[in-house]
């Protein structure tokens, strides 16, 4: 495929118009641009198993971009935690390019795809990590914390704790209601939010839960 691909660009356009996203051409150029790598560095990445391009549209980007609206009201200093191929992080970071994203994976093959990412696309609120999450100590807490199908509730809110504080969100992507995990929360996280996502093109049912320390 091609970044231009009319009909990937059309797909992404309309998807994005649905979710009530205005795209600038030059942000569509880069989301399409991102596509291109992740179905040329998948073949011997194994990034995603996601193969189709046309699925990596509604699967992949639209998923991401459904966040948008609530990634508005939004910090400066955003973490993306079990990055992986970059989602949601690389499309929030174009949709946002006055706010700093880090990428953080223990993986090196996908934190060197995320790098050659930031460097084709030119993306420089960008910054790649290779590191487990528990040993991962930055400068300053986050002010929003992402995770895409990344572990369970518990665990990501035990892991990355110490990347937070009392004025962090932090942003988890599932796809049903987790209930089970929700019960089983550590006592100093409260459920603030859980919101429908309704990604164009996906069957499946999608959900943002969105977190706070309470101590």
């Amino acid at each position: 495929m091609e970044p231009g691909d009319v009909s990937y660009a059309a797909e992404l356009e309309q998807g994005a118009t649905q979710l009530g996203i205005e795209l600038s051409e030059t942000q569509q150029q880069q989301l399409l641009a991102y596509l291109a790598l992740l179905n040329k560095w998948n073949k011997a990445y194994n990034l995603t198993a996601v193969r189709d391009p046309a699925e990596m549209v509604s699967r992949h980007l639209l998923d991401s971009l459904s966040v948008v609206p609530h990634a508005e009201q939004g910090g400066s200093r955003w973490l993306d935690v079990g990055s992986g191929g970059g989602m949601p992080g690389i499309p929030l970071a174009i949709l946002f390019p006055k706010r700093s994203f880090t990428l953080l994976d223990s993986n090196g093959k996908k934190t060197r795809f995320l790098t050659q990412v930031k460097l084709e696309l030119k993306l420089a609120n960008v910054e790649v990590v290779h590191s487990r999450v528990e040993q991962f100590k930055p400068e300053q807490p986050y002010t929003d914390i992402t995770s895409r199908a990344f572990s369970s509730l518990d665990d990501f809110a035990n892991w990355t704790r110490h990347l937070g504080d009392m004025e962090t969100r932090w942003l988890a992507m599932k796809g049903v209601q987790p209930d089970d995990e929700l019960q089983a929360l550590p006592e100093d996280f409260q459920l603030e939010h859980c919101l429908v996502l309704k990604v164009p093109g996906c069957q499946g049912q999608r959900h943002l839960l969105i977190l706070r320390r309470t101590s």
